[in-house]
C-alpha cells in the first residue's frame, strides 16, 4: 500500500467507535472535537469529565476543521447519549456502517487484546485509525500491528494522553540540571493491563528508548515493577487498582538534584493528543515512531509475563 500522505486542509469527518467499562473517551473526546450539551453531559457515567470539561472556555472546545459525526458504541444504549451529550449528529447500528461515511476512525477502549478486531475493518478498509492505549497486549497482536504499519504502510497511530502532559513537558526538553539520571519512578491507578502505559508513556519521553529488562514481583492488582534502562536508570511503575489519588506522580532523581512533578490538567493531554492525531491525518507525517509504541507494548506484554511467571526478569529482546 502507497504511503498516506494526509489529507490536507479538508473537513474532516471522524467517528468514535467503542466504549468498555471504566472508560468515558466517547464523551470527553468527542466533546474536544464538538463541544458539549451541558445538560446531557451532567449525565455521563464519569463524573470528572463534565467537571473538567464545565471548567474550559467554549473556545478550547474545538479542534479546527475536524468534528465527531458519528458514534457506536458497545453497548447500543450508550450512543444515543454519548451522541447527545457531545453532539455528535448520526449513531449507528454497527462500527462497520460508519465505512464511506468518514474519513478517519477513533477506536476508544482501552484493552489491547481486543485491537486486532477492532480495527481489521477500517484498516482493511484503508482508513487512518487511532487506537486508544495500549495498543496491544500481547505478542501476536503486536506482530500484526507492526505488520500494518512497517509493512504495509497502514496509518495507524496509538497514544497515551501521558504523553502530552504539560507538567512533564520542561523534563523532556531537558534533564541536565538534575545530572545523570539514575532513578525514576512514576504512579498509576487501574491495572498494569490497562493503565500501565499511561505511566510508561508518561516517562518514556525524558528517558528515551533503551529499556533493557523488566520484573513485576506484584499481583494482578498491586503491580510493581522494575525497568532497567540502558543509561544506567533504574524505573520503578507502581500500578495499584485503588490508587486514585497517586495518577501520574513523576519523581526523577539524578546525580545533581531531584523533581517531583504531579499531573493537573487531563483536558490539556487529552486536546493534545487527539491534536496530534488530526495534524497526521492533515499531514501524514506521525508525531513519534512507531518503534516507541513498539518497545513500550513489549514493556507491557513483559510486565505481564514476569507477573504471570512469579517476578522473573524477562528480557526486552525476549518479547517478538
Amino acid at each position: 500500500m502507497k504511503a498516506f500522505s494526509g489529507f490536507g486542509n479538508k473537513e474532516l469527518r471522524l467517528a468514535m467507535l467503542g466504549m468498555v467499562d471504566g472508560n468515558g473517551h466517547p464523551y470527553s473526546w468527542s466533546a474536544i472535537f464538538n463541544g458539549f450539551n451541558p445538560g446531557d453531559m451532567a449525565h455521563c457515567p464519569f463524573p470528572t469529565i463534565p467537571d473538567y470539561l464545565s471548567k474550559e472556555p467554549e473556545a478550547n472546545l474545538s479542534i479546527p476543521g475536524a468534528k465527531v459525526t458519528h458514534v457506536w458504541t458497545d453497548d447500543p444504549a450508550d450512543a444515543p447519549r454519548v451522541a447527545a451529550a457531545s453532539r455528535i449528529p448520526t449513531v449507528v447500528k454497527r462500527a462497520e456502517d460508519v465505512l464511506g461515511q468518514v474519513d478517519a476512525v477513533i477506536v476508544a477502549t482501552d484493552k489491547g487484546h481486543e485491537h486486532v478486531e477492532r480495527c481489521r475493518p477500517f484498516v482493511e478498509a484503508g482508513l487512518p485509525v487511532f487506537v486508544d492505549k495500549p495498543l496491544v497486549d500481547n505478542e501476536p497482536d503486536l506482530g500484526q500491528f507492526r505488520r500494518w504499519i512497517i509493512e504495509e504502510n497502514r496509518p495507524i497511530l496509538s497514544s497515551s494522553s501521558m504523553r502530552y502532559c504539560k507538567e512533564y513537558l520542561p523534563y523532556r526538553a531537558s534533564t541536565h540540571n538534575l545530572g545523570a539520571l539514575r532513578y525514576v519512578t512514576i504512579t498509576t491507578p487501574k491495572t498494569w493491563e490497562r493503565y500501565g502505559i499511561h505511566a510508561l508513556e508518561g516517562m518514556y519521553p525524558v528517558l528515551g528508548p533503551g529499556f533493557v529488562s523488566v520484573r513485576n514481583t506484584g499481583a494482578l492488582d498491586r503491580n510493581v515493577v522494575h525497568l532497567k534502562h540502558e543509561r544506567g536508570v533504574d524505573v520503578v511503575v507502581i500500578a495499584t487498582g485503588d490508587m486514585y489519588g497517586g495518577f501520574g506522580d513523576l519523581l526523577l532523581c539524578g546525580t545533581r538534584g531531584s523533581a517531583y512533578v504531579k499531573i493537573m490538567d487531563s483536558f490539556y493531554s487529552f486536546k493534545a493528543q487527539l491534536v496530534a492525531f488530526v495534524d497526521f491525518l492533515r499531514s501524514g507525517v506521525y508525531p513519534f515512531p512507531f518503534a516507541e509504541t513498539e518497545e513500550l507494548m513489549k514493556i507491557v506484554i513483559a510486565g505481564i509475563r514476569s507477573r504471570d511467571e512469579g517476578g522473573r526478569e524477562v528480557p526486552l529482546a525476549e518479547i517478538h
